[in-house]
């Protein structure tokens, strides 16, 4: 009987010790990693929206709320002379095989898109994942905040063919950030002052 509750007391210790060594390496390289997701899957995605720019929008990011939203956004300027000339920020929505992360990127102070950058997604390799190819995601460059929908439902979006589910997940997470763009546009200004 001493035995066994020597054992569970050894037991209960190592466990102890294990749990917390765990959770304080955790804590210690959390924000590591994040710094990693953000330079290594989200900042190629911002080069392809904003090749020339003179600032780290990794590092100059901020994080803004929409109004009645219960999410944050992770906003990264694009600055070029001082003056900043685009903002980016990702969203999602739920393609054929999972999420479609999407980098969305618009021009300051036009308000027009920028470009697009698929970040994440799980779509059928060669069917699906084409929505990540040079011909889908250029025709947002450039364009205007409305009428960003399908050719299918009435927008001037032409879909990949043979994946429509990718092609729709890809544009409503690109009007969910217009959406968004819209609604903190005028923050957006003034995060980033002239320099």
């Amino acid at each position: 009987m001493r035995e066994a509750a020597r054992m569970i007391i050894v037991l209960s210790l190592i466990a102890g010790l294990s749990g917390l060594t765990l959770a304080s390496l955790r804590q210690a390289t959390g924000p590591l990693i994040e710094e990693q997701v953000l330079t290594y899957v989200q900042g190629p995605s911002l080069g392809q929206i904003f090749a020339d720019t003179e600032n780290n929008a990794v590092r100059d990011r901020k994080t803004f709320r929409p109004p009645g939203a219960d999410r944050e956004l992770t906003v990264f300027p694009a600055r070029r002379q001082g003056r900043l000339v685009g903002v980016s920020f990702e969203t999602s929505a739920k393609g054929y095989g999972g999420e479609i992360g999407v980098m969305v990127g618009f021009t300051m102070p036009e308000g027009k898109l920028a470009g697009i950058a698929i970040t994440t997604m799980k779509e059928t390799p060669g069917v699906g994942s084409r929505v990540a190819k040079h011909g889908f995601t250029t025709q947002f460059r450039g364009h205007g905040l409305d009428n960003l929908d399908l050719r299918s439902k009435g927008g001037d979006i032409d879909a990949v063919s043979g994946a429509t589910i990718s092609s729709t997940a890809a544009t409503a997470a690109v009007k969910q950030a217009a959406q968004d763009f819209k609604a903190i546009r005028e923050e957006l200004a003034k995060a980033w002052p002239e320099s």
